[in-house]
């Protein structure tokens, strides 16, 4: 009896550990979306009032809401043209499960990721999405810098995805 309890609480262990925070296995620069997007905004401030209020104002392409996967993932978002510069933003209401290693940022092809993936883990298919940056901050505010060789209109949604399990956290429909 001993035994099972001491191999249950081993088990347990392991799991726990699997599942909890850790290290990226492969790092990326998170800095890399506040650096450009930081260089955008600093490249087309000017003097002029008009340019200033535009640069001020960026102009909405596609928002949503996310929807629970995995793990419970709420809040909006919406990709903006920031003066020429097109960016993923999360909002204010943002939050998902701090559960998972390598959590990343992710647009994805299909307009309802959870519902075209399976339960538990909705796995992604390698070929259906292109991965931002790291996931900053498990809530609020964060923005992400989209490439520029990627076309908009093949992404239909944003996704909060563990990289090292194949599991999306939750999706936003982007429309």
């Amino acid at each position: 009896m001993q035994l099972k309890r001491f191999l249950l609480l081993g088990f347990s262990v392991v799991l726990l550990a699997a599942c909890g925070p850790g290290q990226p296995e492969v790092a990326e620069d998170s800095s890399t979306a506040e650096t450009a997007i930081a260089t955008s905004e600093e490249s087309t401030s000017t003097p002029e009032p008009e340019a200033a209020t535009s640069a001020a104002e960026p102009s909405v392409i596609k928002s949503g809401s996310f929807v629970s996967g995995e793990h419970e993932t709420s809040g909006g978002a919406r990709i903006i043209d920031d003066g020429g510069q097109f960016v993923l933003e999360l909002d204010e209401t943002f939050q998902t499960s701090s559960m998972g290693p390598d959590l990343v940022v992710v647009l994805h092809r299909s307009d309802d990721v959870i519902s075209s993936t399976e339960p538990p883990a909705f796995p992604l298919q390698e070929s259906d999405y292109v991965v931002l940056a790291e996931l900053e901050s498990f809530s609020g505010i964060q923005r992400y810098a989209i490439p520029a060789d990627i076309n908009l209109d093949d992404y239909q949604s944003a996704a909060i995805w563990c990289r090292r399990f194949n599991a999306t956290f939750g999706a936003a429909t982007l429309q």
